[in-house]
């Protein structure tokens, strides 16, 4: 029984040398030209936006923010997701990629809202199928910090619970990206994998072998990048 690999990461700016290599428009070298028309789009754009970056701004231009956003504000979480190489080759074998996309897609859009996830893409010709999603960290509700402001007694003026907020740290603080781990194994379960051993990176050869898949999708992504 294979591993399932998750990895998120807070991206800045447009992230456009991402989009360059998700939308392809660099080809990877790594790629295999034969099967680039295998790879796909899991969500559509809306009318008139072109690419990945186009799409987190028009999130982040229709969501109602109040607050200006910062030049080094996180404004696209990447998050990739595949499984242990050969338990990918199997899946693709038994030809339910397809639905594999689904229920990853599925998942994302039930713990993330629908809308806020600009962007998902199907690569097959790279050296293992994956998924690319980019997530726009739109949140509900009050800062934390109201808590440390009250402490220490500064005047804070009490903001209705339903505020929108652009606010990474709160999707992937420690808890909450463990809880992800967690629930995306239960999802990916049918498929025949499973969650990497909880705390430990070298006490178990399949252990090892699940977080060296993990570095290897996230250190690729980064060197085409």
């Amino acid at each position: 029984m294979g591993f399932v690999v998750l990895h998120m990461e807070k991206a800045h700016g447009s992230d456009s040398g991402t989009t360059a290599h998700i939308e392809y428009f660099i080809i990877p070298k790594n790629a295999d030209p034969t099967r680039t028309h295998l790879n796909r789009k899991l969500v559509a754009y809306p009318d008139g936006i072109k690419d990945r970056s186009a799409a987190i701004q028009r999130r982040l231009e229709e969501t109602g923010l109040t607050r200006k956003i910062g030049n080094n504000q996180v404004r696209a979480i990447r998050i990739t997701v595949s499984g242990t190489h050969e338990d990918m080759e199997r899946i693709e074998r038994e030809g339910r990629l397809d639905e594999w996309c689904a229920d990853n897609m599925k998942y994302f859009t039930d713990t993330f809202g629908k809308e806020n996830i600009v962007a998902a893409h199907l690569h097959r010709d790279e050296e293992t199928p994956h998924i690319h999603v980019t997530l726009v960290p739109i949140v509900k509700g009050e800062r934390k910090r109201r808590k440390r402001e009250e402490q220490t007694k500064k005047r804070y003026r009490k903001k209705p619970t339903d505020t929108v907020r652009l606010c990474a740290d709160d999707i992937m603080t420690r808890l909450k990206l463990k809880s992800y781990q967690d629930t995306y194994a239960e999802a990916m379960a049918k498929y025949g994998l499973q969650r990497g051993i909880d705390g430990s990176k070298a006490r178990h050869k399949s252990t090892q072998q699940y977080y060296n898949e993990t570095k290897k999708l996230a250190d690729s992504l980064k060197a085409e990048v």
